[in-house]
């Protein structure tokens, strides 16, 4: 237990000895001498006695001394570090469960089996303010309630204050009871109380005075109801429990061309569903999709579903049920709502210029390929680089590139089997998952027949054009077997190819791993910028294309490294996020922006991208909320900036920070949108305020290119969901004519600046002005 030597473990050797040993081994945290002195003290005593003791090494021994007849006595040493533990973190988790309790934003106070008080939390103290020194533990239920009726003076004690006193005795004796109470200053509370196991009891005090407010108003609302109904987008219908026709408004006769006779209220459903089919709106035996509608409507569950008409349309049917067996339900053309989700859903996993799947389709496929792996099969994945192609986009133009990449792509295809997979990452950047391999001799034939077709000739009606490939390729399970770890060896492999001279292919080996040192020593230094703030914050405007004027900026952080210069946020974040640092790097990011932000006009806005650490940190929504304070910035001027690639997996802690962000006014963007992480259920998982089209897809915008076909699907959808459109890239005058025939709400680009420090925000602006007046 105490690493003693053997010859110090006989029988004569004194305590004192031992106990010097132990000091000197760190394994006795006291004074040996006055320990001597202290136990035989106690041992005169003819008392046992315990002593706990914390070792340097973090383990917890206590001690118990036993005295024995004649002077002498046992000492047992008993190792409790995990029970030390265990009461340590069940006194954190009782602390916890208080912060809980507290935080809860209702009232809350527990009894005892005698109706004695417990414990309340503190917002039920601020609630009851004016009976807080009676609420202490111990107090009686029925003393504490005529406190109530004596200073907070509930308007039904008024008069009768006994009959009130008793009305609340019996309710509190109850299994479960739910009331509501008006106090003397005007405050409105539903209190609801209920019976535990034990006998006692709970009550949950609920401030409804809002409510009732509402509740007031009612009457204003149901006197606009019916214009409401009539100008829905939506049909909408109510039945009643005997399947008769309650109230439907004008757009759902319209969808299904009823005639006015089958609209008036107590038709029967029947009736309506049999004129559908027979006046043709459906195709079918009318007996089986009457029954079928039937079923929908009348099995008392709420279910969704999507008719498609005769005429091709699609209406997507809602059916909610009443509390009086009826139902109500909707009816929505979505037939071109769910044409540009299928556009988008397709776009969201493939490469727009070649068609080829992209980063998030590579994805998918590799969970499923490695999944096999695991069962014993085994995988190459080849990372594909062209070698000349910048120096052939350049000096032949994009559109000669984009004919190149296509061609690149069709090559591929050609070369590969058909339960492969060929994914384009974007530029000239390609992989190719390689299954069903005996091993790395099959992979080496693959690509050598790769790098032979791709450094054939191109033509492009005039000088062909030169150009070759080099290959890295990373086996499963032998080089990992994750598809991060996969793509990194991939990749180091690939720039070996392109060392030895380009034109060829490398297998992965680990003394390619060298590239890493660097990004280490990158890491290391960015360790020491935080602690000698050498990060910065630019800024690039954004414009609205209606007003022509710049509406805010993006904040956009740099690194001023002492050597490197100007380092770009793709090179340093990765690696922040990797060592734990991006949760710092980001606060201090939010709260510049914050800061700068609240010395510009107040009708600038500023957007701060997190990271998809940040956004599942449950300090966020804080962190958030001490950079407005400090900084004075309203909340409407914040902007925050998320990629599809959090929501995709569902994080509990992401859902949340959104939610709670979104009700304090902050603005939440969809960044890159479309561009492989984007997919359209998001859009309907969480009401974004603005989505930001990716600069990839405004680089070309000609009636010939995919891209422009993208650009008018995503406003169309934003459109119909009401959602601002925010096109990042624009560097030409033709783009931005483009975007603004096209809808879009607002760009941002170097045609209007590239970022700037924040001491330039004056001159940016004034730019833009000129710039905006001259396009005028």
């Amino acid at each position: 237990m105490y690493g003693l030597s053997p010859d110090m473990a006989l029988a004569g050797t004194s305590l004192r000895n031992l106990l010097d040993q132990r000091k000197q081994l760190g394994k006795f945290p006291g004074d040996p001498k006055q320990y001597c002195t202290d136990i035989l003290a106690d041992l005169a005593t003819g008392k046992t006695t315990t002593k706990t003791w914390e070792l340097s090494d973090g383990r917890v021994i206590s001690v118990i001394n036993r005295p024995l007849p004649g002077g002498a006595w046992v000492s047992t040493h008993q190792d409790i570090t995990e029970l030390h533990r265990a009461q340590k973190k069940a006194q954190q988790a009782h602390e916890r469960l208080t912060a809980v309790i507290d935080a809860m934003p209702a009232g809350l106070i527990f009894y005892d089996e005698q109706d004695r008080l417990v414990l309340s939390n503190k917002y039920f103290s601020e609630m009851h303010a004016a009976t807080a020194d009676i609420r202490v533990k111990g107090a009686r239920f029925a003393e504490i309630m005529r406190a109530v009726v004596a200073r907070e003076a509930p308007d039904a004690a008024a008069g009768q204050a006994e009959e009130w006193i008793a009305a609340r005795l019996a309710a509190h004796a109850a299994a479960h009871d739910v009331s509501e109470h008006c106090y003397n200053d005007g405050r409105w509370l539903q209190v609801q109380t209920c019976r535990t196991a034990d006998g006692g009891s709970i009550g949950i005090h609920i401030d409804i005075t809002e409510l009732k407010r509402r509740e007031q108003q009612l009457n204003i609302q149901n006197m606009r109801f019916e214009a409401a109904l009539e100008n829905m987008t939506q049909g909408l219908a109510m039945f009643d429990r005997h399947r008769r026709l309650v109230i439907c408004n004008a757009r759902f006769a319209q969808l299904y061309d009823l005639p006015p006779e089958l609209v008036t209220p107590g038709t029967e459903i029947e009736k309506i569903l049999r004129y559908r089919v027979a006046s043709g709106s459906h195709s079918g035996d009318i007996a089986d999709f009457v029954q079928s509608r039937m079923a929908h409507a009348i099995k008392g569950e709420p279910s969704d579903s999507v008719l498609e008409l005769r005429d091709g349309r699609l209406i997507a049917v809602g059916h909610r049920p009443m509390a009086d067996g009826g139902w109500v339900s909707t009816h929505e053309d979505v037939t071109e709502r769910r044409r540009s989700e299928d556009r988008i859903a397709h776009l969201a996993r493939h490469d727009t210029l070649t068609g080829l799947p992209n980063r998030m389709r590579f994805r998918e496929y590799m969970e499923g390929a490695l999944a096999r792996v695991r069962r014993g099969e085994m995988l190459a994945l080849h990372c594909i680089d062209l070698d000349q192609f910048k120096g052939i986009n350049d000096a032949l133009g994009h559109v000669a590139g984009d004919a190149l990449l296509m061609q690149v792509a069709t090559r591929i295809r050609a070369c590969v089997r058909e339960t492969d997979l060929i994914a384009r990452f974007g530029g000239d950047e390609f992989a190719v998952v390689q299954v069903g391999l005996q091993g790395p001799q099959d992979a080496g034939t693959l690509a050598g027949r790769i790098v032979r077709e791709l450094s054939e000739p191109y033509d492009f009606d005039g000088p062909l054009a030169p150009m070759s490939a080099s290959i890295g390729i990373a086996m499963a399970p032998a080089d990992g077997s994750d598809a991060d770890e996969l793509l990194r060896k991939a990749d180091i492999a690939m720039y070996r190819a392109k060392a030895d001279g380009r034109r060829t292919f490398r297998l992965f080996e680990p003394d390619m791993d060298a590239a890493l040192q660097a990004r280490r020593l990158l890491a290391l230094d960015l360790e020491r910028a935080l602690k000698m703030e050498e990060f910065d914050v630019f800024y690039q405007p954004v414009v609205n294309i209606a007003t022509e004027e710049v509406t805010g900026f993006e904040a956009l952080m740099r690194w001023r490294h002492p050597q490197r210069g100007l380092v770009l946020p793709s090179e340093f974040i990765p690696i922040a996020e990797e060592k734990g640092l991006i949760l710092e790097v980001g606060e201090w990011v939010l709260r510049r922006a914050c800061r700068d932000a609240a010395g510009w006009p107040p009708n600038l806005t500023v957007a701060v991208n997190l990271s998809p650490l940040q956004l599942r940190s449950r300090k966020l929504v804080r962190t958030v909320v001490h950079a407005l304070a400090e900084s004075g910035l309203p909340v409407s001027r914040l902007e925050l900036e998320i990629t599809e690639s959090v929501l995709l997996q569902e994080d509990k802690d992401a859902a949340a920070n959104l939610a709670q962000l979104k009700n304090l006014g902050v603005a939440i963007a969809m960044d890159d949108f479309g561009t492989g992480y984007s997919s359209l259920s998001s859009l309907h998982r969480f009401a974004f305020d603005k989505i930001k089209i990716d600069r990839s897809f405004v680089s070309d915008l000609s009636d010939q290119s995919g891209a422009i076909a993208i650009v008018r699907a995503v406003m169309s959808l934003a459109n119909s969901l009401g959602i601002v459109v925010t096109a990042e890239g624009v560097e030409t005058e033709e783009q931005l004519k483009r975007l603004r025939a096209e809808g879009c709400h607002e760009v941002q680009g170097y045609l209007f600046s590239p970022p700037r420090p924040s001491n330039e925000i004056a001159d940016v602006l004034a730019r833009c002005r000129h710039l905006l007046a001259q396009a005028a």
